[in-house]
């Protein structure tokens, strides 16, 4: 790989790993320092996701119109500098969880835009063929921040309290954007204007696309219930402490960590398609594993469940995300990303919302389960279209094999 690629994915590394640190110590801030309940942790939680909702398709549009690099410097400034107003405000005394909220905004409309430009400048400093290759060594990136960032931020959180924990990310997100700001890539942006809904016909008049936006857009709304479950079991109902907590939930990194490296020779050996369907098809009984998780010794079934969740849930990723790069035309990427994004990451807001009603009316446990159950049947679609598993990269946009059986 190139330096260029090289200095994005440890800009990479520095974002994801913060990132982590503050998805452990905000819910902390909101759960222990401000005494938030369920539906408070699900506003928090859909507040976190909101910029993907309100601006997931308008970011498709700037980012095919302009430079994607200062497109991502300028979001990881910006969401440093609302993570540091956290920690300020606790030392004087006047956080609330309204701040909480709003910087919880400010910074999802941040990661919205970041997102869409990080994955469409991909392809700018990495030849086609070694898609698979690249998309394999973020989620191994992704993969390591999640096995360190956690234990990190609980570890912070223990010791410094969990305002202060926030900081890690503003830092991180500020070397981000400084080495990013240092990339030499080859972009084509249109300057001209583009229609948001191109990128929508796209995704929708693709079978197989078509097929990735619903599937992520029921994985994100169960992953809503999850923002809040997870503490709220594991700390409130289980008495984990803060650092443990952070272990536990570092437990997803190792199997992510190892479906990262397995991914490109998995894809290499089955295709894109048997792939995405075999990934999915062992989702199913580790995830009933994962809901088995209780006091004693069943504690340690969340972290070894989750960690071969992540195994597989990261080649999934792998091979849908590089698949959709591949066939994608340069001029679209961006809406198509970012289309992608809005249906997936938009459904989230919601899931927190929903979970944090369900959350007054049913037990912790019982949350625990619906998380797991609506997590496997979130993944259905893949099993259940033949056309995913026929999957091929060819120019004819991707759609060898996948209108064999008709529509996906």
């Amino acid at each position: 790989m190139t330096p260029a690629f090289r200095r994005y994915v440890t800009a990479d590394g520095f974002s994801q790993f913060g990132t982590h640190v503050t998805r452990v110590a905000l819910p902390l801030v909101a759960l222990l320092v401000l005494g938030a309940g369920p539906l408070e942790l699900g506003l928090l939680g859909a507040a976190e996701m909101i910029g993907f909702l309100l601006f997931g398709l308008p970011a498709g549009v700037w980012v095919d119109r302009l430079r994607r690099k200062p497109i991502l410097v300028t979001a990881d400034v910006l969401r440093a500098g609302s993570l540091l107003s956290i920690p300020i405000a606790a030392l004087f005394g006047a956080l609330t969880l309204a701040q909480l909220y709003a910087v919880a905004v400010v910074v999802s409309v941040g990661t919205a835009f970041f997102d869409v430009a990080h994955l469409s400048f991909l392809p700018s400093i990495v030849a086609r063929e070694q898609l698979p290759k690249g998309m394999g060594t973020l989620e191994s990136v992704r993969s390591l921040a999640v096995l360190f960032g956690p234990g990190f931020g609980g570890w912070l959180v223990q010791v410094l309290t969990a305002p202060i924990a926030v900081v890690a990310d503003a830092v991180s997100y500020m070397i981000s954007a400084i080495l990013l700001a240092t990339v030499k890539a080859e972009e084509t942006p249109s300057g001209g204007r583009v229609s948001v809904m191109e990128g929508l016909r796209y995704v929708f008049g693709h079978p197989i696309l078509r097929l990735v936006g619903l599937v992520g857009a029921m994985n994100m709304f169960i992953s809503g219930i999850w923002v809040i479950v997870r503490p709220l079991y594991l700390v409130g109902e289980l008495g984990v402490g803060a650092a443990g907590y952070g272990l536990m939930i570092s437990g997803a990194g190792v199997g992510g960590l190892l479906g990262a490296l397995l991914a490109p020779r998995v894809i290499a050996r089955f295709g894109h398609g048997l792939t995405m369907c075999g990934a999915a098809v062992l989702m199913w009984p580790l995830f009933v594993l994962v809901a088995f998780t209780g006091p004693g010794w069943r504690l340690v079934l969340y972290p070894v469940g989750m960690a071969l969740v992540f195994l597989v849930a990261v080649m999934l990723d792998v091979a849908q995300g590089s698949y959709r790069q591949a066939i994608c035309p340069e001029a679209l990427r961006g809406r198509m990303n970012a289309s992608l994004r809005f249906l997936m990451w938009g459904s989230l807001p919601l899931g927190g919302v929903v979970g944090g009603l369900l959350g007054e009316v049913v037990t912790v446990h019982q949350l625990l389960w619906i998380s797991c159950l609506g997590s496997v049947a979130a993944h259905l679609p893949f099993v259940l279209v033949r056309a995913v598993r026929k999957l091929t990269i060819t120019d004819d946009g991707g759609r060898a094999g996948a209108e064999e059986d008709g529509r996906a």
